[in-house]
């Protein structure tokens, strides 16, 4: 919680879809869907101060765009370091990629400006 008359911090979180393999729109939608959920899950017990901001806040999330895979691991090892929650999405295998693809990568939620150092750069889905 804010000190009374500062403000409070911003919470966003950050979906990064895997460009290269090529989701259909709905594919892609799912996949962050999935993202979202779990993700959610994890930093409830990591930083559950920081769910409970970014709930009270609107749930900012954002869909962004890596290229390639190596991309979306270097984007986890900076994560890792800055201490802000993250999970994989690996998808079943039923439609669109093979069992086990990773298909994104998402981080927070977290303090805005510090996953912005992780994600700020990426392209929009």
């Amino acid at each position: 919680m804010a000190r009374k008359g500062a403000p409070e911090v911003a919470y966003k979180m950050s979906i990064v879809v895997r460009g290269e393999i090529r989701l259909s729109p709905g594919k892609a939608a799912v996949q962050v869907a999935h993202a979202a959920v779990l993700l959610t899950q994890v930093a409830a017990r990591r930083h559950p101060d920081w769910v409970d901001g970014w709930l009270r806040q609107g749930q900012k999330k954002i869909a962004l765009r890596a290229l390639t895979l190596a991309e979306l691991e270097a984007l986890e090892r900076q994560a890792d370091r800055l201490g802000l929650p993250t999970v994989w999405v690996e998808d079943a295998g039923l439609t669109e990629v093979a069992p086990g693809t990773r298909t994104c990568l998402g981080i927070g939620p977290a303090p805005e400006t510090e996953l912005d150092r992780v994600t700020g750069s990426l392209p929009l889905l």
